[in-house]
């Protein structure tokens, strides 16, 4: 269904906010060296929106040498200064919620009553969590452990981090590689994709505004083969956070591991949405279409797997497909519109090309089309809902990333459980039933980061986010993030005050 709704004219204005460039090195905009440009497209309607130049390796050194001559002072605010600088940076990115809104969803194509409701307001909450997350940077108690001595914990900023955000939730993914690294003391250089840079550099940009030292957050837009590996491989980035595919997550890792950098990496989803027999049908169907049409289903937390126990089965097909068929895809800026387009043709055909070769082997029950008409031009897609693929296909078993569902039954719950953990991945899932037992013996069986019992993708500031197995390892969000972006010394004094130690004689003495 499309019935998009009256499209307003006004979108952001982005070659007005940045005609003098899209790198955000020390405080300050400015074009990037490579010789190469690059356009931000509208997907929704394919025209370019802002034509700027590519970072280039010049840029990354550029930008760490700022980075690395900000850290001292940084390093060395109290607590109290640097959440005082982030409270007042979130009071900056609440004054202009707006501008973020619309700047995300032209970049991206999504509603923006989701850009409005879900990627901003996010984004503003995070900035005030870690506001007062930075008072709480706390070691163990110190304590005589040896009996001679007293020991304590410091918890110490690692240095300059360099990051690599993704299309998807630009700004969001932003605000969760920077905010938890200059919390803890550090500073940053996040390369933003080079999709989807405008709500990266308008964070920095506000970072600024709300008087943050320039060079704690640096913005450098290039491409991941040059500007991204060149950062991950820098010797002087201390740390490297990638959130995006597992595949890139491996060459990531690579180039990082040569340098002996720590390392964090969210990568790919294929979660599993679990429905027992005693669920309530209602609210499992309406929870996989939201869960798995978010942000046109390019989420690598969304519901693609719906597993449902054969006496809900086929009603479960029926009411999703129903209900699919009533969401309106239109102009994101549009009040009626529910869904947007995919980020770009190219990913609309990748989803097409999993949807067509899966006709051979299972059933497109609603969906696998383009729309036509005046959508025809943008990167849209219909929801789509498949039914009795096999578990081994590439349907069920590969991240597709963008509005599909796949629906297989299960007869027990311990097949139920165990086809959930039969792919590679383990990000996220969910399980539905009114047994609390049940629900329960999901939440520990099921190898995920996250299990949600009864819903699908809400996620909060205190709570982590990060995965198992392929999804790869630590955390983003709440104060476990620290464990991140930060590194533990171990301070030891004598409290004897003697020169001559017992434990000496194992190297030299007869005593």
């Amino acid at each position: 269904m499309h019935n998009p709704g009256n499209a307003t004219p006004d979108r952001f204005p982005a070659e007005a906010r940045f005609e003098e460039g899209a790198q955000f090195i020390a405080g300050r905009l400015s074009r990037g060296t490579s010789g190469r440009t690059h356009a931000v497209v509208d997907p929704a309607s394919g025209e370019e929106v802002l034509r700027y130049e590519l970072a280039g390796t010049a840029d990354v050194d550029r930008a760490v040498a700022a980075a690395r001559e900000a850290f001292p002072g940084w390093a060395g605010a109290t607590p109290g200064e640097r959440s005082d600088a982030l409270h007042r940076f979130a009071a900056v990115l609440a004054d202009h919620a707006e501008d973020f809104a619309r700047a995300e969803s032209l970049q991206c194509g999504k509603p923006l009553k989701l850009s409005r409701g879900f990627d901003v307001p996010g984004t503003i909450d995070n900035t005030a969590f870690f506001a007062g997350a930075a008072r709480l940077l706390q070691g163990q108690s110190a304590g005589e452990y040896s009996g001679d001595h007293t020991s304590y914990l410091r918890r110490e900023p690692i240095g300059v981090v360099g990051s690599v955000a993704p299309w998807n939730y630009p700004l969001q993914m932003a605000a969760w590689k920077v905010l938890p690294a200059i919390a803890a003391g550090n500073t940053i250089v996040l390369k933003p994709a080079e999709l989807t840079p405008l709500t990266s550099l308008l964070f920095a940009r506000a970072a600024t505004d709300a008087g943050i030292p320039d060079g704690v957050i640096n913005i450098v837009t290039g491409t991941g083969k040059e500007a991204g590996e060149h950062l991950v491989g820098h010797p002087d980035v201390a740390m490297t956070s990638f959130t995006g595919s597992t595949a890139v997550g491996r060459r990531v890792a690579e180039i990082a591991t040569a340098t002996v950098k720590r390392l964090h990496l969210e990568l790919g989803g294929k979660a599993p949405f679990v429905v027992f027999d005693d669920a309530d049908l209602e609210a499992a169907a309406h929870g996989a279409v939201a869960g798995a049409l978010i942000n046109t289903g390019q989420d690598c937390t969304a519901a693609t797997r719906a597993y449902v126990q054969r006496p809900l089965y086929d009603a479960f097909v029926e009411r999703t497909a129903a209900l699919m068929e009533t969401v309106r895809l239109g102009d994101p800026f549009a009040p009626g519109t529910d869904l947007g387009p995919l980020i770009s043709h190219v990913q609309r055909d990748r989803v097409a090309g999993f949807v067509d070769r899966a006709r051979a082997y299972a059933r497109v029950v609603t969906g696998g089309e383009a729309p036509g008409g005046q959508l025809a031009k943008g990167a849209y897609y219909r929801p789509t809902l498949i039914a009795d693929a096999p578990q081994d296909s590439e349907v069920v078993q590969s991240e597709i990333f963008g509005p599909v569902l796949v629906v297989l039954p299960f007869d027990t719950d311990d097949e139920g459980i165990a086809l959930a953990n039969d792919t590679p991945y383990g990000l996220a899932a969910s399980a539905w039933s009114r047994d609390v037992y049940r629900a329960n013996r999901a939440t520990r069986e099921i190898k995920a980061g996250c299990v949600w019992v009864n819903d699908h993708i809400p996620i909060i500031s205190e709570m982590p986010h990060g995965g198992y197995k392929s999804s790869g390892y630590g955390k983003d969000m709440s104060a476990y993030s620290f464990e991140e972006y930060t590194q533990i010394k171990h301070v030891m004094f004598d409290n004897t005050a003697v020169a001559v130690k017992d434990w000496h004689r194992t190297v030299f003495g007869d005593r």
